[in-house]
């Protein structure tokens, strides 16, 4: 008497489909992550740190070719840099600069205006976030009021050298304010107020 052969199981061949089918995603995955990681893109790079609302032009800047994948498109290509384009946020030397950094001149809402501070403190410099304290004048001319808050997110754009630099020099400081602090300071600076800067965060 003949015995017909044991069929397999449908469900194991299954699994066995499955189990190819999972293999081969998993080398084809591997595979395109390697391309996408060997695939390179010209890129912009800041060769300095750009304050906030400063003007940028290519000498700020460097072609770097990188490998960002699917995030090149939220980066500055040479292509897309635009005469008169300005700092939307301050960019640290070094850094990729994204398209979300960079707008037209008239989308700015800040202007610099320089100081005269009587306190810098060591470590103060490009891109420093800092607020501007002041005391003002009292009648006689001789004496100061209670300093007070002037500007709670200025940036610096840069700080004159001077030899020394003491505690109480004076010292001009250009520096990145909203326009709408720009009456206050203007007053505060022709008001012969006693002009202080502190990095952001110290005075509180």
């Amino acid at each position: 008497m003949m015995h017909s052969r044991a069929r397999r199981p449908v469900f194991g061949d299954v699994r066995f489909i499955i189990g190819v089918v999972l293999v081969i995603a998993s080398v084809a995955g591997v595979w395109l992550l390697v391309s996408s990681s060997r695939q390179t893109t010209p890129v912009l790079q800041a060769t300095r740190t750009v304050v906030l609302g400063e003007t940028i032009d290519s000498g700020d800047l460097q072609v770097v070719d990188v490998g960002l994948g699917v995030l090149t498109d939220a980066y500055l290509a040479p292509q897309d840099l635009e005469p008169g384009s300005v700092a939307i946020r301050t960019l640290s030397s070094g850094e990729l600069v994204p398209l979300s950094a960079v707008g037209p001149a008239e989308d700015a809402r800040t202007t610099t205006v320089v100081v005269n501070s009587i306190t810098t403190p060591d470590g103060v410099g490009a891109g420093t976030v800092v607020e501007l304290w002041h005391a003002p004048l009292h009648k006689d001319g001789r004496s100061f009021d209670e300093p007070r808050i002037l500007v709670g997110d200025a940036v610096v754009v840069a700080v004159a050298e001077a030899d020394g630099m003491l505690a109480q020099s004076r010292t001009d400081v250009e520096v990145v304010i909203d326009r709408a602090d720009v009456a206050a300071v203007l007053a505060a600076i022709t008001g012969e107020d006693a002009i202080s800067i502190i990095p952001a965060g110290s005075g509180s």
